[in-house]
């Protein structure tokens, strides 16, 4: 039981939220959120604790609690529906806490999703005294909700609410006690909000905390936009897989799985599988989180690092073959030398080691690898992925494996993205597009689209436009030159730009003036003026002989 001094803490917290959110008094259970209430929301609660420059510190104290309350609130509504059924709450908490243990015994499906004890329910977490151990308190409630559902083990366990640096709470009780009461505004049962909107409205968390994160944001979120193009571009199929080997907080593959379902509404059991891994443990959960909110059970994960240790291996020596891949692997990495390269025991490298400079080309030979013989691939990269040895009479690995590709036809087209749509760099980036089965009709022939016009400025970053994902979808599903925007170009004409596939070097979007070389402005200008000398001529003849003097005709 409460004592009078901890209630009146918490009344104080309680006022103390209200002053600073400014956030609605509390949702009727039946209330339905929709995305503008849930996004402002959550964003109001993270500007509760945090500081001008605190986002990145205190990310991670938020969006377990955002999850870890969908949790509770769900099951709280499943367990009243058991309540209802048995006539009584002992009943039936001591019938759901049977099923439970039974199904994890069995594997078979429990009669509720999550398991959370009543004592660490959200209830008992926003009731406990801000005395100095609510910090292990909220700790607890994780690690023993994620010890009793496995699925949830290195998801919801993995934040110490209670740590310290240099002998000092990083969130001490009282902006913890404050977040609580913040987060407690609305309810996220069942009833309240749909798995789409409250992913839609996490998928904004994590882009309002990659607006402050800046250079370190690249490593979990991809912009929207170029995720929602990516899906258009390999266009998932019914019963199909997707898969992303550096999946950062997942988007990409969710948005493949969005993009699915509204187009066949009718068919989302038959949706394709999703599959991913990332090396951050932070990262790794916040996508098991964004899958779960999203209510894709279904998907699976692997954390570690993709190059060094593939998560999804074949039996034998190669790697588990996909329908699609989508990635934005980090642009440049310097980490990887030639080593790992030549002693790769899933075969991976088939077209040669890339440079210890920049691993650009060897994620595209491992992605190449992941796909199965029908299928595609969408890869986001840094624009001299395309284009760095061409030109060059030295040697150059990139050059190579690109050339590899090339003549393997293994590129179906390029897509040059417009500048300053990624959090961690202003440089454009670019779109590779992958096809291990093009039609007969574009076989040797690449789609070269350039959509750097397709933006709209944006603080703090430009943001690709609709129309411009309506645009590179439809010159993709016609294959056509669309003038300002793309070209199709043959095998002849990529070997003759020495394998630079830099869709600016084809596609013009501006209206430029062209200046010829010196040298033919040069020889015109002697033309000419033999052929004024050769008319000068032939007029003295006639005119001399109409008897008409030099001097007269001046």
């Amino acid at each position: 039981m409460m004592t009078k001094t901890a209630r009146t803490g918490r009344k104080q917290k309680k006022a103390e939220a209200n002053s600073t959110a400014m956030l609605p008094m509390p949702a009727l259970d039946g209330e339905h959120l929709d995305i503008s209430m849930l996004e402002t929301w959550l964003w109001d609660a993270a500007c509760a604790i945090r500081g001008a420059t605190d986002a990145p510190k205190f990310k991670d104290f938020i969006l377990p609690l955002i999850f870890f309350k969908r949790l509770s609130d769900v099951f709280d509504d499943e367990f009243a529906g058991q309540a209802k059924e048995f006539g009584d709450e002992e009943t039936a908490r001591e019938v759901i806490k049977a099923d439970h243990e039974d199904a994890l015994k069995t594997g078979r499906r429990p009669i509720v999703r999550f398991f959370v004890p009543h004592q660490y329910c959200w209830d008992a977490i926003r009731n406990h005294a801000a005395n100095g151990e609510l910090g292990q308190f909220v700790t607890d409630a994780m690690r023993e909700t994620a010890r009793l559902n496995p699925d949830l083990q290195g998801v919801l366990d993995i934040k110490d609410y209670n740590e310290r640096q240099s002998g000092q709470r990083t969130l001490d009780d009282d902006r913890l006690a404050l977040l609580i009461e913040v987060v407690s505004r609305h309810r996220l049962g069942l009833k309240n909000a749909e798995p789409d909107i409250l992913g839609r409205a996490y998928e904004y968390l994590l882009r309002k905390f990659a607006e402050g994160q800046g250079q370190s944001a690249g490593e979990f979120y991809t912009p929207k936009e170029v995720g929602w193009l990516m899906a258009h571009l390999i266009d998932p199929q019914p019963y199909r897989t997707v898969y992303d080997p550096t999946c950062g907080s997942a988007g990409l593959l969710i948005k493949c799985r969005l993009l699915y379902e509204e187009k066949h509404p009718k068919e989302k059991s038959r949706a394709p599988k999703l599959f991913g891994q990332e090396l951050n443990p932070v990262t790794f959960a916040m996508a098991k989180m964004n899958m779960f909110l999203h209510d894709y059970t279904d998907s699976t994960f692997q954390i570690g690092d993709t190059f060094t240790k593939p998560g999804f291996a074949a039996e034998g020596a190669g790697l588990r073959r996909f329908d699609y891949v989508v990635a934005n692997p980090m642009w440049n990495q310097d980490n990887y030398d030639e080593t790992l390269y030549e002693n790769d025991q899933r075969k991976r490298f088939e077209y040669g080691a890339a440079p210890s400079s920049s691993a650009d080309w060897g994620w595209l030979q491992h992605i190449s690898s992941s796909v199965n013989d029908n299928g595609k691939a969408a890869v986001v990269l840094d624009t001299g992925a395309v284009s760095r040895g061409s030109g060059s009479k030295s040697s150059n690995k990139e050059k190579l494996i690109r050339q590899g590709f090339v003549e393997a036809d293994l590129i179906e087209g390029v897509v040059l993205l417009p500048e300053n749509l990624f959090y961690n760099t202003p440089s454009p980036g670019l779109i590779i597009v992958l096809n291990r089965n093009k039609p007969a009709s574009r076989k040797s022939e690449f789609l070269l689209v350039n959509a750097s016009a397709y933006f709209v400025k944006e603080k703090p970053k430009n943001a690709l436009t609709d129309e411009g994902i309506a645009a590179v979808s439809e010159v993709f599903l016609r294959w056509e030159t669309r003038e300002k925007l793309s070209r199709t170009v043959t095998l002849e004409e990529v070997r003759e730009a020495d394998y630079n596939l830099s869709p600016s070097l084809f596609v013009e979007t501006n209206d430029k003036t062209h200046h010829r070389p010196l040298a033919r402005v040069l020889s015109d200008l002697n033309a000419a003026r033999d052929s004024r000398q050769k008319a000068d001529s032939a007029l003295d003849e006639v005119l001399t002989r109409l008897g008409l003097a030099a001097s007269e005709r001046q």
